[in-house]
């Protein structure tokens, strides 16, 4: 069983950034793959972001493409997430999710999930 908690959202003004994090325990980081998600109220969760096991391989929405970039640290059990020119639609609540079987943008390919860290910025 994976644990995930992820830290580092917080208010923002438009223009500025953040980095999230997700930092696993309880089971073998490196062989999984990793996805950041997000959901604001009154819509489904979305992809942002996706980094396969090995690290070699990533992919983004096209709304946070040029501004997001994923990443993991696998001696700290982390992964990242920096964000860079925060707009008032990034607003929502910030979701890491590992999976056992490929990187996706499916939420459904993942099977864990951590219990989100919020993101508000203000224009």
């Amino acid at each position: 069983q994976v644990q995930l908690v992820e830290s580092g959202g917080g208010l923002v003004q438009a223009g500025g950034s953040l980095r999230l994090s997700c930092a696993a325990s309880g089971g073998t980081f490196s062989s999984y793959s990793w996805g950041w998600f997000r959901q604001s109220p009154g819509k489904e969760r979305e992809f942002v972001a996706t980094i396969s096991w090995s690290g070699a391989s990533t992919y983004y929405d096209d709304s946070v493409e040029d501004r997001f970039t994923i990443s993991k640290d696998d001696a700290k059990s982390t992964v990242y997430l920096q964000m860079t020119g925060l707009k008032p639609e990034d607003t929502a609540v910030y979701y890491c999710a590992a999976a056992t079987y490929g990187s996706s943008w499916r939420p459904t390919n993942y099977e864990y999930w951590g219990q989100g860290t919020q993101v508000t910025v203000s224009s």
